[in-house]
């Protein structure tokens, strides 16, 4: 008997997987592109491209979980070259300026060029200015570029970012508000855009529980105010992606960096375990407030025992045990409290100030860096000579009188005039 079914063909199978193949792939594609088109617009024309641990929750259906993300790194050995920056808040152009003077990034394209060296910005991004998002932008570019050639950016907590990701925004200006209020726009666009396509996930609402109204806040502001919460509160779109990369201590060689200070409390309790329990907190495992030791005029974010502008006031002694709890440590490197005469330092150089109030939004300081070469050489880099000079004089008269104490040349970091 003849059999009349018709064979299969032989290559269907093999060119109908390979299609199913691709089509899946679609989606994820295009939910990386309106990423990449909301990070353009947002950041004023940078290209970053989405990484894996970029809005976990636009994943496709049925995908593995993402991967628990590695262990913040606290211990750095000495390396070669370091460039520590104080606080920024919100000065995309004071930014740059102190990169240059660094050598970091090329004065025209602005891409690092700084090869292996590693970058510290000691925190406070956030506030008084209104270039808070391009900052984020700029730094995770740099992180990038930096780690393609061997280099290393190491971006910390301020009580600024703290205080943002509370919803405390008493510090952030009109621009300020109008730049969340754009990218708040642009990320809803992306989600609409992203919503139209079958194979994702719908995206999830930024502005899912925060209000709609605020008692104080003028009607012209709410936009921007409602912005900021949805950005920036624990698991908002910018603070896990961003801010979750900070660290709120650091130790790097025989140098200990934190926005404000430490108490021997703080290092009693574990710096490991401040970084980890902080992080956890800025994507949302933890209370809607940062943890105790973040909050208060003794937080690590706040302390001003080694800072204060009168060399005098400052507790050297409260320092000196710090430290010593801390194996190798020689010296405690802080932003915070500005500086108005720049970089210096107190208690035998035990204690160096690098928040030389560079914004605009501060005191519009000429901006200056700190150099440190392994475990010894350190130098303050500053752009004016009149500056420098007028910084040398302040530490003659300070031998004569009480007052600020700043780090002379023959004594801590040499001051080096560089054309930004």
């Amino acid at each position: 008997m003849e059999d009349d079914r018709a064979p299969p063909p032989a290559a269907a199978p093999a060119k109908e997987s390979s299609s199913s193949s691709a089509c899946k792939d679609v989606p994820n594609l295009l939910s990386s592109f309106v990423d990449t088109f909301v990070d353009f617009s947002v950041s004023g024309g940078l290209l970053l491209f989405p990484q894996n641990d970029q809005n976990p929750h636009h994943r496709n259906p049925g995908d593995d979980p993402l991967p628990s993300p590695p262990p913040l790194q606290t211990y750095y050995p000495p390396q070669d070259r370091l460039i520590a920056i104080g606080d920024l808040h919100g000065d995309l152009e004071k930014t740059k300026e102190s990169l240059r003077l660094a050598k970091l990034i090329d004065p025209e394209s602005g891409k690092w060029v700084g090869g292996s060296s590693t970058l510290v910005q000691i925190g406070d991004v956030f506030d008084r200015g209104g270039d808070e998002l391009k900052i984020l932008y700029y730094l995770e570019k740099l992180r990038r570029e930096a780690a393609r050639c061997g280099g290393t950016v190491i971006t910390m907590h301020g009580n600024h970012e703290i205080m943002n990701v509370e919803g405390d925004f008493r510090f952030a200006t009109h621009k300020g508000l109008d730049e969340f209020r754009g990218w708040a726009d642009w990320y809803c666009i992306g989600n609409r855009m992203k919503s139209l396509c079958k194979g994702l996930e719908e995206p999830k609402d930024p502005f899912d529980g925060v209000p709609l109204r605020f008692k104080n806040v003028k009607e012209e502001f709410v936009d921007g105010f409602r912005a900021r919460i949805a950005a920036l509160r624990p698991n908002g779109p910018i603070s896990s992606r961003f801010l979750s990369k900070n660290l709120t201590v650091l130790v790097v060689g025989d140098s200990v960096f934190v926005h404000g200070g430490l108490s021997a409390a703080h290092v009693s309790y574990g710096l490991e375990k401040i970084n980890a329990e902080v992080r956890d907190w800025v994507h949302g495992l933890k209370e809607k407030f940062a943890p105790e030791y973040c909050r208060g005029s003794n937080a690590v974010v706040w302390l001003r025992n080694f800072s204060h502008e009168f060399a005098e006031k400052c507790d050297c002694s409260a320092l000196e045990h710090v430290l010593s709890t801390i194996p190798g440590a020689k010296r405690m490197i802080m932003g915070h409290t500005i500086q108005q005469f720049g970089i210096n330092g107190v208690c035998e150089e035990r204690a160096i100030r690098i928040d030389v109030g560079m914004s605009k939004g501060c005191i519009n300081g000429l901006p200056e860096v700190l150099e440190i070469n392994g475990n010894s050489g350190m130098r303050i880099l500053t752009s004016n000579p009149l500056y420098e000079k007028k910084k040398y004089r302040s530490s003659v008269e300070s031998e004569r009188r009480p007052g600020p104490g700043f780090l002379p040349q023959e004594h801590g970091p040499k001051q080096v005039e560089v054309k930004a």
